[in-house]
């Protein structure tokens, strides 16, 4: 077994004694660092918030905020954090004593009463502070628009952090007045250099073990021989399942950081996304090239979670009202699927089998989703929610459709939260296709999708509301179509 280690604040430190399911949370606090906090446990308020060093989009090391309350600290071995203990010395110049330029701003402009969830904000905010490209646009903020500050400050950096207390207002302020980060800031000149290679890893504590292979297929080869191992990722969930279920597996296969599930290809005929990239890493690479999941990562839980995150984790999990299968259903998409003998390429059509069933095999898992070209001209993406951000859907409804000339030549429309699985709307799309995209077309199709699935009653939403929800997003995406044209 490997002896584990992780650099925290610049120290670093044996992951040994903690058992293979501790969080990062729990063992930091442990060794005194108390400022990461535990509020929710599940990912859902960001006090426990932390900076990790990944890989970068535009530079080769990004400072990438996460909830600590739901990474095991066995998946961050080899890798390096920072805590809202080390911003102080780290982005003053190494000065002991020197509040870093986000905790300064926060002091100075009331952004913290008790003080419990200010160090997870401080923690969030320097992900954005530290974000490569924020200041490139100076001009003043557009009034119509204020989730940006005139910085380049992106609200949404914040929308995984809870405050109770304090109000929003003052910590707004203290975001949009941080300035750039200085030339002779170690975390700022942290991101010139490459971020820690990813480590094998096998950690073992109490009978449990937490594995990390090199390459794809001895990782493959692994879960034949062990095919009852929980697969993770960014856990996102399996971080919930331990943490409020109290669940404990003898065997974790982290696939995090395996290069062959972290790629982002562009072809011709299709856009290949790896299984493992992140939601953050995927949105920023995609860059708007695919607007149906342009549209839909905003509404993905938080950036927190997204930071984390991953397609092949949301899709492994086959819940019902996860929001990244609506979509890709919508975008014909299909999942490809990997053992020790190869693979096989499934559209995700024909992948949910039941609730949280698929027709992933003991012993696969899924190395990429491909979304063929081209794509349909029509889309949209409608979260019915009881919050705008940082909730889980009621209902979710993705769009794409193909109008030439008036006519409606193909519709795909994805469906969650009312069925056991996944669905599309079948019966919806006969009823659009090969008929005119008109006012009259859409109000005889938008009963037919209120019809579809079989919706329950539970505590986010009655089954009649959620089938009254599913035909006003297709009269609400008319209204915009024509809008547009208009």
């Amino acid at each position: 077994m490997t002896a584990a280690r992780i650099t925290v604040n610049g120290n670093e430190a044996p992951i040994a004694p903690a058992a293979p399911h501790t969080t990062a949370l729990d063992f930091l606090r442990e060794r005194g660092l108390t400022g990461t906090k535990e509020g929710c446990a599940e990912g859902e308020c960001g006090a426990c918030s932390v900076l990790v060093a990944r890989p970068g989009t535009d530079k080769p090391t990004d400072w990438v905020a996460v909830n600590a309350c739901l990474v095991p600290v066995a998946a961050l071995d080899s890798q390096e954090i920072v805590t809202s203990e080390g911003l102080a010395t780290a982005g003053a110049a190494g000065t002991p004593g020197t509040l870093h330029p986000v905790q300064e701003e926060m002091a100075v402009r009331g952004g913290s009463q008790c003080g419990y969830c200010t160090p997870g904000f401080v923690c969030s905010m320097a992900a954005e502070y530290y974000r490569p490209g924020r200041c490139a646009h100076q001009e003043p903020a557009d009034s119509t628009d204020p989730e940006h500050g005139p910085n380049g400050f992106d609200l949404h950096a914040l929308s995984g952090n809870l405050c109770r207390c304090t109000g929003y207002r003052p910590i707004r302020d203290a975001a949009f007045a941080v300035g750039t980060p200085t030339a002779d800031d170690p975390l700022a000149r942290r991101r010139e250099l490459s971020p820690p290679e990813p480590a094998a890893t096998a950690y073992s504590q109490d009978g449990s073990v937490f594995l990390r292979r090199s390459t794809l297929a001895e990782t493959l080869r692994v879960l034949r021989e062990r095919p009852e191992a929980v697969v993770v990722a960014g856990s996102t969930d399996w971080g919930v399942e331990v943490n409020i279920r109290s669940r404990r597996a003898d065997c974790v296969i982290a696939v995090d950081r395996l290069p062959e599930l972290r790629e982002l290809r562009v072809g011709s005929d299709s856009v290949e996304i790896g299984a493992a990239l992140t939601l953050t890493e995927i949105e920023r690479r995609l860059d708007g090239r695919v607007p149906l999941l342009a549209e839909l990562f905003p509404l993905f839980a938080s950036r927190l979670i997204r930071n984390s995150a991953t397609l092949g984790g949301n899709l492994g999990t086959g819940s019902p009202i996860g929001d990244s299968p609506p979509a890709l259903l919508a975008l014909d998409a299909s999942v490809v699927l990997a053992d020790a003998d190869g693979e096989r390429e499934v559209p995700l059509s024909d992948y949910f089998t039941g609730y949280r069933q698929s027709v992933r095999r003991p012993g696969e898992l899924i190395r990429a989703v491909r979304v063929p070209l081209p794509l349909s001209p029509v889309t949209a993406f409608h979260k019915i929610a009881k919050r705008r951000f940082d909730d889980i859907s009621s209902v979710a409804v993705a769009f794409a459709l193909d109008v030439e000339d008036g006519i409606v030549r193909k519709a795909r429309i994805g469906l969650g939260g009312v069925a056991a699985t996944p669905i599309r709307a079948l019966s919806t799309e006969a009823a659009l296709e090969g008929r005119p995209w008109t006012a009259e077309t859409v109000e005889a199709a938008a009963p037919v999708l209120r019809a579809e699935g079989t919706p329950m009653d539970d505590h986010r939403a009655s089954a009649a509301y959620r089938s009254a929800m599913l035909g006003q997003s297709l009269l609400k995406l008319y209204a915009r179509t024509t809008e547009a044209v208009s």
